[in-house]
């Protein structure tokens, strides 16, 4: 909380080339014991006296768009490529299971739904699936339905309060577009799978 105090570094200047050569015109002075040891004693008690440096603290309000802690871990380097690389992943995947490539899916899944932990791939989950919706490929079959409803799950298990109007909210329309056909007549929309989640 109180960090030391910066140490002060004096630059010692190197000796020019040649230096050794000159006749040294000035010897250094000698010093006087009883001057050094009172400049001693006056930083020692003012070292004694003085109180504890500490900070003041500024108080400010935090803007609403703040993200927090994730804000601070993008900034270190080896989070952001983390962070895309699960991104990539959650693209992936959702293209395998568009594309019917169910055996493509299943083996990145599992990874899917540990970087559903994250904000970002979250978000990413929503705006793939927006995409999809985009292009009219919402009816979907058996298998691309339960993979679809599983991530949405998984995604709406992992949200938090902040999430509720930014997440959850973004779901809201895509459940209610993605179906599938249970038989002629009858159709089952991806709502009815995830409305458990408070």
């Amino acid at each position: 909380e109180n960090p030391y105090p910066a140490v002060a570094m004096h630059k010692v200047q190197k000796p020019s080339e040649g230096s050794q050569l000159r006749l040294q015109a000035r010897p250094f002075p000698r010093l006087d014991e009883g001057t050094v040891q009172w400049i001693i004693d006056q930083a020692t008690a003012k070292l004694h006296s003085a109180p504890p440096a500490v900070r003041a603290e500024k108080k400010a309000m935090v803007p609403s768009w703040y993200r927090g802690s994730s804000a601070i871990l993008e900034r270190n380097g080896n989070a952001l490529a983390n962070s895309a690389r699960r991104l990539e992943v959650v693209r992936n995947c959702i293209s395998y299971v568009f594309e019917n490539k169910m055996l493509e899916a299943k083996k990145l899944f599992p990874a899917v739904l540990r970087a559903m932990k994250g904000r970002a791939a979250r978000h990413c989950l929503t705006q793939e699936l927006h995409l999809h919706v985009q292009q009219n490929r919402a009816v979907l079959d058996h298998q691309q339905f339960d993979f679809v409803i599983r991530m949405m799950n998984c995604c709406l298990q992992d949200c938090t309060a902040m999430d509720e109007h930014g997440i959850a909210a973004a779901l809201l329309p895509l459940v209610t577009a993605f179906c599938r056909k249970l038989s002629p007549g009858i159709t089952q929309f991806a709502y009815s799978c995830v409305q458990e989640h408070v």
